[in-house]
């Protein structure tokens, strides 16, 4: 014998239980997004200085507390050389090698060059302010706690480079390569980047957010571990569309 509604049951939704005869209802809120992680800036402090009075660069040389003013090291080798406590300002580096050169606690003012090798370099505690270099080499280099300041460097060669700790902070990057790079903790702040390559790269709270103008050639697919603006969403949306085969018409 079956009583009237006894075959069609009311499903009952809880998400708790229930309690006194009433559902016990839970708010399950969303957890808020892990804020992006402050670059450390470094702390230059230099020594009272040495003028530098030599003729040139040595390959494997060992500057210590050394003050280079407007020194023209153009074609000159100093490829494993090792500058500690040193200020280089308004040097011209013109196709100057420094392959694997180790430059710690030190600043660099107003540098400028073009064909600038520093592949696998290390750039330690160092501030770079107001430079002009085209095609400088830095890739397989190592770059910890830096700041880049002012200035403008064109077709600036990162490739497979490791950055961490690093500030860009008001300089115009003109088609920087980043392809296969560690960013680690790396901000853009008042920057211009234009046609960037980050095919490859590796991020982790890197911000972009504070980039003037930020154009992206290749590699928007590797922004995962960065941060940009509703804004600069907006301008990217066709680099996006286009790398997920979207027409947008």
């Amino acid at each position: 014998m079956t009583w009237a509604g006894e075959g069609r049951r009311s499903p009952i939704v809880s998400d708790g239980g229930q309690h006194g005869g009433m559902a016990e209802k839970r708010v399950v809120r969303s957890a808020k997004p892990a804020a992006v992680k402050r670059a450390r800036r470094p702390e230059v402090r230099l020594p009272p200085l040495a003028p530098w009075t030599g003729e040139g660069l040595e390959p494997d040389g060992d500057y210590d507390g050394v003050e280079f003013t407007a020194a023209d090291f153009t074609g000159q080798d100093g490829g494993g050389a090792r500058f500690m406590d040193c200020a280089l300002e308004g040097c011209g580096l013109d196709e100057t090698r420094l392959t694997r050169a180790r430059i710690l606690d030190s600043t660099l003012t107003g540098i400028r060059g073009v064909g600038t090798d520093l592949a696998e370099a290390t750039l330690r505690d160092v501030e770079v302010a107001d430079a002009r270099l085209g095609g400088v080499q830095l890739h397989g280099s190592v770059l910890e706690r830096v700041v880049v300041r002012g200035g403008k460097i064109e077709y600036l060669n990162l490739r497979k480079a490791r950055l961490k700790d690093v500030v860009f902070d008001g300089c115009v990057l003109v088609e920087p390569d980043f392809g296969g790079a560690r960013l680690d903790r790396v901000e853009f702040q008042g920057c211009v980047v234009r046609g960037a390559d980050f095919t490859g790269a590796v991020m982790a709270d890197v911000d972009l957010r504070g980039v003037a103008e930020l154009g992206i050639a290749r590699g928007v697919d590797r922004l995962a571990g960065a941060v940009i603006s509703p804004a600069q969403l907006f301008d990217l949306a066709p680099a996006f569309a286009a790398q997920i085969g979207v027409r947008v018409e």
